[in-house]
């Protein structure tokens, strides 16, 4: 990986802190409520994120909202180029609940082309089919080559396209942060 040089924060630890509870308590007021509701976490980011608003949701509403993980890597349209050494690496899903008839938001930590939501609407309808499927970000970067939006997005960063945003969150990078990069 090449060196990349940071610019700028885009968002400290208290920014993410205050964009997810702004994104849990409109999950809460779009859906009147968490009934029927299931926050679904893109590996790897998108867990954390998700974990975090359940855990915000719970607060606020009193009860838990139902968190699963879903692994995308065989649905992606660029296997091929992300391959190294032949199989890709398959990490599993693990949704708790039967996603039938049931509110699924699908939590991820950037969206950018909407590559890897359309996957993940695609392993989604594979596992059951939801009564709908909504779409939360920590960032939306904009450069969308799918015509997919964000139903909730903690900020939204325009970027050019020799940008990259890079999210750190505590659970795996040891911080929680997020900054843009010269690429």
């Amino acid at each position: 990986m090449k060196y990349m040089k940071e610019k700028a924060i885009v968002l400290d630890e208290q920014a993410i802190r205050r964009a997810l509870t702004r994104i849990a308590h409109e999950i809460i007021e779009k859906n009147k409520g968490i009934e029927d509701c299931i926050l679904v976490g893109i590996k790897t980011r998108g867990i954390f994120i998700a974990k975090r608003l359940a855990e915000r949701i719970e607060q606020i509403e009193g009860n838990q909202i139902a968190v699963g993980e879903l692994d995308i890597t065989l649905y992606r349209d660029d296997l091929s180029t992300k391959q190294n050494d032949g199989e890709p690496l398959v990490k599993g899903s693990d949704i708790p609940v039967d996603i039938t008839n049931k509110k699924v938001i699908v939590i991820d930590d950037v969206l950018y082309t909407g590559r890897t939501v359309r996957a993940a609407l695609d392993a989604l309808i594979d596992i059951g089919r939801p009564s709908q499927i909504q779409l939360g970000v920590l960032v939306d970067r904009g450069h969308r080559e799918l015509p997919i939006r964000a139903d909730y997005v903690g900020k939204n960063v325009p970027t050019s396209q020799g940008e990259k945003i890079t999210v750190s969150l505590t659970e795996v990078d040891g911080l929680d942060k997020v900054s843009i990069h010269d690429k």
